[in-house]
């Protein structure tokens, strides 16, 4: 058998689906080597097998541990002014980071933000209503409401935002030079760490004054409480923005599930479609990545130590034997086992944020321009084939 390479193409016409490769591993070669540039890694495709995973403490998130599949994170360097942030760190470092931001993202904490999100949402719909048509609503709606929601959460100038989308554009793209990679990275860390230093003499109602208070304290360096707010920042805006632009497009391209959410005022309905829509069109599409620390035996073979692991969530989230009927989006399933979030330690700290902010989008957007339709053919709309964060570059929509 011939190995195959990482990441595979998606089909021709199916941009919501995952690469028909992946489906033929998960059923006949759930454990395979497969090549990614110049080295192999294992891929893991089943959902209870990337459960158990994500899970064990044998698997090395640090990218840095010998056998780290070598691709976009190794690609992403330190920077000058900024730490990685805990996300490519192991425990106990990983937890005690962590666990200094974990306050602002506690559910009770985010439901609090949720008026202030509504309005966020209520004030772009009102521009898109007032505005010319065709829009972009990926810069006129998708890309602004998380970046303002991010921006105060942090107590990062939104005027700003343009900058530090652009350089997490580039961080983000897997076509991207190494050289590019870091200008970028650098940019981010040097303004993160003037930002700090702002934070530092002026401490305000903000999660960068908080780690401020930490820098203060001596539980925490400068250079990593930039790092923290880079990895925030960055994973605050694109993820959700593109979830937002991804999930409207496929409700377009399934009407009557739109419709569902259209009608409804059920917040348990609409927030079930969040984990249905989550489930369905996993944004993160490369994987994760682990290095592995002891021999692991999965399906009578053995993952030695010095390995790399890669574990693709948006196949594990269409695993039949976890999702009846997978490939069908269906917002009234219970989609709540979903592994869009990952799984174990490093499952996303922003997923409260997260779920809240699409609750809110999904539950206005579509109530409000109910006529809602693509301005364009579905074949004329640039999917992001080059990214770490996938989604739509740009959505003409019209009413």
């Amino acid at each position: 058998m011939t190995t195959p390479v990482y990441p595979m193409t998606r089909a021709q016409g199916c941009p919501f689906d995952p690469p028909p490769q992946l489906r033929e591993l998960q059923d006949e070669a759930p454990l395979v080597k497969v090549r990614i540039f110049d080295t192999t890694a294992w891929l893991v495709t089943r959902y209870d097998d990337q459960r158990t995973l994500l899970a064990d403490p044998r698997l090395s998130s640090d990218v840095n541990k010998p056998g780290y599949p070598n691709t976009v994170a190794r690609a992403i360097p330190t920077g000058e002014d900024a730490g990685i942030g805990f996300i490519l760190m192991d425990d106990p470092e990983h937890a005690r980071l962590r666990r200094m931001v974990t306050a602002p993202f506690m559910i009770k904490r985010i439901e609090a933000m949720r008026p202030q999100v509504q309005a966020i949402v209520d004030g772009l719909v009102d521009d898109l209503l007032a505005g010319p048509k065709p829009v972009d609503l990926v810069e006129a709606f998708a890309l602004p409401v998380p970046s303002l929601v991010i921006c105060r959460l942090l107590g990062v100038p939104y005027d700003d935002h343009e900058f530090f989308q652009q350089n997490s554009r580039i961080l983000i793209r897997t076509t991207a030079s190494v050289e590019e990679r870091t200008q970028a990275r650098n940019n981010i860390g040097r303004y993160l760490n003037e930002l700090m230093g702002e934070k530092l003499a002026n401490p305000q109602d903000d999660l960068l004054s908080g780690l401020g208070e930490r820098v203060k304290a001596g539980e925490l360096t400068r250079r990593d409480a930039a790092g923290i707010g880079v990895l925030l920042l960055i994973a605050g805006h694109e993820t959700t923005a593109n979830m937002i632009a991804l999930g409207t497009l496929a409700l377009l391209e399934h009407p009557e599930q739109l419709a569902v959410l259209r009608e409804t005022d059920d917040p348990k309905v609409v927030a079930g479609a969040v984990e249905e829509l989550l489930r369905y069109l996993n944004i993160t599409h490369n994987g994760r990545r682990r290095a592995v620390l002891e021999d692991i035996e999965l399906h009578g073979q053995v993952i030695k130590v010095g390995e790399g692991v890669i574990l693709p969530n948006d196949i594990a989230n269409r695993d039949p034997s976890m999702f009846s009927d997978p490939d069908t989006l269906d917002v009234h399933r219970d989609a709540r086992r979903h592994v869009a979030f990952g799984f174990g330690v490093h499952q996303c700290l922003g997923q409260p944020l997260a779920r809240m902010e699409l609750q809110v989008v999904y539950s206005t957007l579509y109530r409000r321009i109910p006529t809602l339709r693509r301005a364009v053919e579905l074949d004329e709309i640039p999917f992001k084939h080059d990214g770490a964060v996938y989604g739509v570059y740009s959505l003409p929509v019209t009413w």
